[in-house]
């Protein structure tokens, strides 16, 4: 039986009941975190809970969130993981509201939490399409936190599915690269490792700013910059990040082979790994 938190109570998914006036069910009027958890804790918190407060910040309702209390409940109900690993969801909305799009005077937030199964390594290299149907808005604070409303980066993953990718790259409204639907872009290119800035649309994935602080141990001279298509076709190796993936290479692009360094994710994976371990 899954149980899920609530508002402060571990309860059965099917007794766990939100408002039908809930502003993140109505008008995605929230936030999420996607962590992973290994023996019954999460790795990183810190950095997770720091991104949450910079969008709580951003939806203007970080005051009525008790950031304490929300450490502590995700440390309780990471316990409750199993030791093989899982994945916990933390989603924040603003509460129930009135109609309408202005927010109530005194938010009391809706907290939820979930656990699911850890799934397994990938070892296969992606295939990755560069989405045509929807761009990632870097002109918007939206693009630099988790908000609830996730549709674009939804409908570029089913282009890419229905043309036989594995992912999709998302173009900013300035044609430059900012991510994929779920992960960030890095490119190997000769001694640097380079990603897109924030200011491109990139979201700062926690897993993202880890490889950046891990990779001159790794060989590499880590540096954020602004990226085209003509960057992939000319790199020495492309793969994308994210917290539970990790780091998953990708082979080619729109159909086009792309180079893979020997080594390069083997290094950065191993760096990843001690860190876990000593987490």
């Amino acid at each position: 039986m899954t149980r899920v938190w609530l508002n402060g109570r571990i309860v059965p998914g099917e007794e766990a009941h939100i408002p039908v006036s809930d502003r993140g069910l109505l008008l995605g009027d929230g936030l999420f975190e996607t962590m992973p958890v290994y023996n019954g804790r999460v790795f990183d918190l810190g950095a997770h809970l720091a991104r949450l407060a910079s969008g709580l910040a951003v939806l203007g309702f970080a005051e009525a969130v008790d950031a304490q209390k929300i450490r502590t409940a995700i440390t309780q109900f990471a316990a409750e993981g199993s030791a093989a690993g899982a994945i916990l969801r933390l989603t924040i909305t603003r509460g129930a509201g009135p109609r309408g799009l202005s927010p109530p005077d005194a938010p009391c937030p809706t907290v939820l939490m979930t656990l699911a199964p850890m799934p397994p390594a990938r070892a296969a290299p992606f295939s990755l399409r560069v989405a045509q149907s929807t761009r990632r808005n870097e002109t918007s604070p939206l693009s630099r936190i988790k908000a609830l409303p996730y549709l674009d980066n939804l409908l570029a993953l089913r282009e890419a599915k229905d043309h036989g990718a594995d992912d999709a790259l998302m173009l900013n409204t300035k044609g430059k690269l900012a991510c994929a639907s779920v992960a960030n872009l890095f490119v190997i290119k000769g001694s640097y490792l380079l990603t897109p800035p924030v200011g491109d649309g990139a979201l700062p994935g926690t897993m993202r700013a880890l490889v950046l602080s891990l990779a001159r141990a790794a060989g590499f001279e880590p540096a954020e910059a602004s990226l085209e298509m003509k960057d992939l076709a000319a790199a020495d190796g492309v793969f994308l990040t994210n917290c539970i993936s990790r780091i998953t290479e990708a082979k080619e692009c729109d159909g086009t082979p792309l180079a893979q360094l020997p080594g390069a994710a083997f290094r950065l994976r191993s760096l990843i790994q001690s860190r876990f371990e000593a987490e």
